[in-house]
């Protein structure tokens, strides 16, 4: 398993889970990050924070912190 802070531009990752433990994690959930659900990081910033993700059709920003919560495949 990855979780989502360490890809690369153009790769792919399905949501396995996201950390319980996490002060993100009803955020992240709240904005269409659950389970199941296919991310693509479609761009970052020069030094890797933020990066920037295409889920259900839209595109969001996400910290290196929130992303770093969620893991898959």
């Amino acid at each position: 398993m990855n979780t989502l802070d360490k890809l690369n531009i153009g790769d792919k990752i399905k949501v396995k889970n996201i950390e319980r433990d996490s002060a993100v994690r009803r955020k992240l959930l709240d904005m269409g990050i659950t389970p199941g659900v296919e991310i693509e990081v479609t761009g970052k910033a020069p030094m890797g924070d933020p990066l920037e993700v295409l889920v259900r059709g839209y595109k969001l920003t996400l910290r290196k912190n929130e992303a770093k919560v969620i893991s898959g495949e």
